[in-house]
């Protein structure tokens, strides 16, 4: 029996002292580590000044429809600042010759005191530039695109009255470069107007077409 007891602690204690030996062996030290800082030799980068393209010039040749005399041919020029992307303003100055022959073939004596007589207006309103876009042409090319909405007032001159004018519109425009675009205008003059012995709100809608360059 004790020849027993001697052999299990003989082999107990075979056991433990790889263990007992193991936690009192020291752990091996991590090297040494380097840290290393690179010399990046900077040099100051002046980036380049593109300009801005948002001022535009351009003119524009259409029809304007005058209420109760007809459509007449109109032309003017365009000068207009984008603020933004999508958000523009725009003065117009343009002028049309109406005519009042189909009241002469009523009246003798006409509506006017000839039978042509010269419209002009100006105006400055805001645009919205509400889906901008591309058009492709072709398989490989695209140019850029906007479709707008505008609004504004102004003054209209008509035999001799001078009317506040109210103007709203829409129009699409394509770049056919970064400083040279295409657009098609359709806008609605609003103003008063005496001529027929009454005055009233007159509508007269105008479309056209015209070029613009930016700087």
């Amino acid at each position: 029996m004790r020849i027993q007891h001697l052999a299990l602690t003989a082999v107990l204690a075979s056991l433990l002292a790889p263990a007992a030996f193991a936690q009192s062996t020291p752990a091996d030290k991590a090297p040494n580590e380097q840290v290393i800082n690179p010399e990046i030799d900077r040099r100051d980068v002046h980036m380049p000044k593109f300009p801005s393209n948002d001022f535009e010039i351009g003119a524009f040749i259409g029809t304007y429809a005058t209420q109760n005399f007809g459509t007449s041919l109109v032309g003017g020029l365009r000068a207009g600042y984008h603020i933004t992307e999508d958000i523009f303003v725009e003065g117009v100055l343009a002028q049309t010759k109406v005519s009042d022959e189909d009241f002469r073939n009523i009246l003798p004596s006409g509506i006017f005191t000839s039978p042509k007589q010269k419209l002009s207006y100006y105006n400055l309103s805001v645009g919205w530039n509400v889906l901008p876009g591309e058009v492709f042409i072709g398989s490989k090319r695209a140019k850029a695109s906007a479709l707008y909405l505008i609004a504004g007032v102004g003054s209209t001159r008509f035999v001799e009255q001078r009317r506040q004018t109210f103007n709203v519109g829409m129009g699409n425009r394509l770049f056919l470069t970064d400083k040279m675009s295409v657009q098609v205008d359709l806008r609605d003059h609003i103003f008063s107007l005496d001529l027929l012995g009454q005055r009233k709100n007159t509508q007269n809608i105008e479309l056209s077409a015209g070029f613009s360059y930016f700087f």
